[in-house]
């Protein structure tokens, strides 16, 4: 059967021993789960004594699936096996590894899992690596937080459907990986900015980010960064600003409140759902809008639109 390895890390601030009895709690993970916040209406269900042997976590869920977890092996402060078994969509089972390891600025925490699917999914390997890999990244990035502050600041709410544009925008073209958009895209807005105000364009309009291209195999994802702009403005000659427009469509959108690195939670939630719907996304580019913060507002006050145009 097909094989795979997924691996993320992370460092985090607290010595081993507080991660560790974190991590090792089962009753925690429903605090940072990468994927129950696309399913809050799931069931879950914790067993045993918290970081023994034994104990286990259960879900059942509408968009999540159902499956369970046991603890199989502990070492305290250093490492915990897991097993784990999915049941929804499709049966299959994996090992779970996270490693602790002593660091002087905290801990550099490891989430690796392996495992194997049945022979004819053996086209969803490349997807998988990158799709849940991404889902590590996220949810590390959420324990890291909890560990560290005792609060996760990311909020989404769908609103299913909703018409939107029409729209027209300039930006300027990047890559990233899926996983670094967060750190790329800043500064390429920063240079949108540059271009907007070196040819006197209003920077009055939204912030928007449009994706594109994306290379499941590597997980580069290609998009255009810049503003909305109103249709008398005028595309300068000669320059990287580049022009995008979509017409007044359908579109799914879901609404992202909170500290800007958990900005994949809203990406991740949209998706789950729109899939969960069974609604058919067009080729237009799925795009963000960015809501001014408010002054004196916190960073992590930040306010997003996620949209997925639909087809028809």
């Amino acid at each position: 059967m097909p094989a795979y390895q997924i691996e993320r890390s992370i460092l985090v601030s607290v010595p081993p021993s507080g991660v560790f009895a974190v991590v090792s709690d089962f009753n925690t993970w429903s605090s940072w789960s990468p994927w129950l916040i696309a399913d809050p209406g799931a069931t879950v269900r914790v067993s045993g004594e918290p970081g023994s042997v034994g104990s286990g976590y259960s879900w059942s869920g509408e968009v999540t699936g159902a499956g369970d977890m046991e603890l199989r092996k502990v070492e305290r402060g250093r490492r915990l096996e897991i097993e784990l078994r999915f049941l929804r969509p499709f049966k299959s089972r994996a090992e779970v590894v996270f490693e602790l390891q002593a660091n002087p600025a905290g801990t550099l925490l490891t989430w690796r899992m392996s495992g194997s699917l049945p022979w004819f999914l053996f086209w969803m390997i490349p997807m998988l690596k990158t799709f849940v890999g991404l889902d590590y990244h996220r949810g590390l990035l959420m324990l890291k937080d909890w560990i560290e502050t005792g609060r996760i600041d990311s909020k989404t709410t769908s609103h299913g459907v909703t018409p939107v544009g029409p729209l027209r925008m300039f930006g300027v073209r990047a890559s990233a990986h899926l996983e670094t958009v967060g750190t790329v895209g800043p500064p390429a807005m920063e240079r949108s900015q540059q271009l907007f105000r070196q040819h006197g364009l209003p920077v009055t309009g939204e912030g928007i980010a449009v994706y594109h291209h994306l290379a499941v195999k590597t997980g580069m994802l290609d998009f255009i960064i810049g503003r909305v702009v109103p249709d008398s403005a005028t595309l300068p000659k000669g320059t990287d600003l580049c022009e995008w427009r979509l017409p007044a469509v359908r579109a799914f959108r879901v609404e992202f409140e909170g500290a800007y690195h958990h900005l994949g939670n809203g990406w991740s939630v949209a998706n789950q759902l729109a899939r969960h719907h069974k609604l058919k996304q067009s080729n237009a580019g799925a795009f963000e809008l960015y809501r001014p913060l408010v002054k004196g507002a916190a960073p992590t006050d930040r306010k997003v639109d996620i949209f997925l145009p639909l087809k028809g």
